[in-house]
């Protein structure tokens, strides 16, 4: 029941990327390469209908981790406060961002809550990058200090940086190098992503200079990613420990690479979605083989003193486990129904829609 549950939770965390991330990218491509009004509308209209479905799937994935892995979801929603308030505020920034903007027709009005939509999506994109690297990296469970853990076992606390700016530091950050290397790669993968989407729902002007762009942010993703594995050798010594016990575990790199080097023909491709399809190989393979390379850890331990926390070690009893399998096929029924009429209603190219119009 434990493995079933993580596999749900992994899934709807891949979905909220894949849905959720090409909005944030949408939002950077707003913020940056939006010069006219009519490439402005252009974003919103092919994000307009979608994004705040999109961000159901996060409440969703939290809601699973509040049942299915009740101790885990005391642990991180205690330890990591501070980023969760930030993200919080961001999201509401991004929203009102969206929905005001077009309440009042004047230029500086419409200014603030442009700027508010790209920097708050330019951020989220940034800080679920490095949420992911604080996974990867482990946190110090039990705030160890000289030896002595100061809270419970599976309890910790940190601060956004520490002084040395360390992965490896006693006393962690949210930020390091490491950390925000990662969230480097999250912005520059979701602003691809988000390219690709208005790429593929409109037919907007600014469509032959996003595929430019993704073709040349493309060399830089994968320079990232080339770094990023080299360094992951000096936060864990071994860490494709998981997928050499385990071949078949290499599907998920192989699915990662083939969506980073299937973005180098965007140019060339005669359908629209395929760069969006390609991105979303890498968006999904690359969480995948992230959490296969931790597995069946779900937050390291970066001291020896308390152990890490693990799938079996989290989760919740197997009487509760099972009885909310029920429950959650009524649940992903009722969920596929509702996308499937959402994308059915609003498929083919959105240049028409007008979100956001008063």
């Amino acid at each position: 029941m434990e493995l079933f549950w993580y596999i749900v939770l992994m899934t709807m965390l891949a979905v909220y990327v894949i849905l959720d991330g090409y909005d944030f990218g949408a939002g950077i491509i707003h913020l940056f390469f939006a010069n006219e009004e009519k490439d402005k509308k252009a974003i919103t209209n092919a994000i307009g209908p979608f994004w705040d479905a999109n961000e159901v799937w996060l409440i969703a994935a939290g809601g699973v981790l509040f049942f299915a892995f009740p101790t885990l979801y005391a642990s991180s929603f205690s330890g990591f406060y501070l980023p969760l308030i930030m993200i919080l505020w961001l999201l509401i920034f991004r929203a009102i961002g969206l929905e005001l903007r077009g309440q009042i027709h004047n230029k500086m009005w419409e200014t603030i809550w442009d700027k508010a939509f790209g920097i708050a999506s330019l951020l989220l994109a940034l800080f679920f990058g490095v949420a992911l690297g604080n996974v990867v990296r482990g946190v110090n469970l039990g705030n160890v200090v000289d030896g002595v853990s100061t809270y419970e076992a599976h309890y910790f606390f940190l601060p956004l940086w520490n002084p040395t700016f360390s992965p490896q530091a006693e006393q962690l950050g949210i930020l390091d190098w490491f950390t925000v290397l990662l969230g480097i790669v999250g912005v520059v993968a979701l602003t691809i992503h988000g390219a690709n989407w208005i790429i593929f729902k409109t037919n907007a002007d600014l469509n032959e200079k996003l595929k430019k762009v993704v073709f040349n942010l493309n060399f830089v993703l994968l320079a990232l990613v080339i770094v990023s594995l080299l360094i992951w050798h000096i936060i864990e010594p071994k860490p494709f420990h998981n997928f050499i016990d385990n071949p078949w575990l290499w599907i998920f790199p192989i699915i990662t690479f083939t969506g980073l080097f299937g973005l180098f023909k965007v140019k060339t491709f005669k359908k629209h979605g395929m760069g969006f399809l390609f991105s979303s190989l890498f968006l999904g393979g690359g969480l995948a083989s992230t959490v296969a390379s931790i597995f069946p850890k779900v937050l390291p331990s970066t001291n020896s003193i308390n152990p890490d926390l693990t799938l079996y070690s989290v989760a919740a009893h197997e009487y509760g486990l099972s009885v909310g399998v029920y429950w959650f096929i009524i649940a992903i029924i009722l969920v596929i129904v509702y996308f499937t009429i959402q994308y059915r209603v609003f498929k083919g190219k959105m240049d028409d829609v007008g979100y956001g119009e008063h």
